[in-house]
């Protein structure tokens, strides 16, 4: 069952009893006109999902891209680089290698339409700044929260890690199952969710 949905200003679900529970308080700016938009991308490497979920993004302004990336090699800088240059003007592009969460409360009443690039390495991230395993829903149910309490749209894009062989090892079977239950979640809260195969996106939800 999805957290919440907002229709016309009304919240209901689980996500409007966290935020009576932990004192969570609703957005100032939340126009009760638009409701929340979540649409949910997954994809394998090079399936055409970023391309698609920045064409989404593009039906709004003002617009902001949320960069979850480090350049922590030199190829990954030039990668960043790239994308950078790929998107072209009108969007405001923050890098947020974890506070997705907080990037909402703080900076999100100023955009109409937020991407999201990517949740999986999001992930990564969280994992390196020592967050358990166990504790990664906790965190992933925070960044929803954090998005129904946004006016706008948000386009989110991660990996689907499930479909080839098993993992060798075990800290990579580990990272896949939990990537695994974390686009579970968000899929579960999307209003739309799209599979991308060869740049050509099929809707699930």
């Amino acid at each position: 069952m999805p957290l919440s949905r907002n229709i016309r200003g009304h919240t209901a679900g689980v996500v409007a009893r966290e935020r009576q529970a932990k004192g969570v308080a609703s957005h100032k700016q939340v126009n009760t006109n638009m409701p929340a938009k979540l649409v949910f991308v997954l994809g394998g490497a090079r399936s055409g999902k970023s391309t698609f979920a920045l064409h989404r993004g593009k039906t709004r302004s003002p617009r902001a891209f949320l960069a979850t990336a480090e350049p922590l090699d030199s190829e990954m800088a030039l990668r960043i680089q790239k994308h950078k240059r790929s998107r072209g003007s009108g969007w405001a592009t923050f890098d947020i290698p974890t506070q997705l969460a907080e990037w909402f409360t703080a900076d999100g009443e100023r955009y109409s339409s937020v991407v999201v690039d990517c949740l999986t390495l999001w992930l990564n991230n969280l994992l390196r700044e020592k967050v358990q395993p166990a504790q990664v829903l906790t965190h992933v149910r925070k960044f929803l929260l954090g998005i129904r309490a946004f006016s706008g749209q948000v386009i989110v894009v991660s990996n689907e890690l499930g479909l080839g062989l098993v993992p060798g090892d075990a800290i990579s079977r580990s990272f896949r199952d939990v990537a695994g239950r974390m686009n579970q979640l968000v899929a579960a809260e999307a209003d739309e969710v799209y599979f991308l195969v060869s740049g050509l996106p099929l809707r699930l939800k």
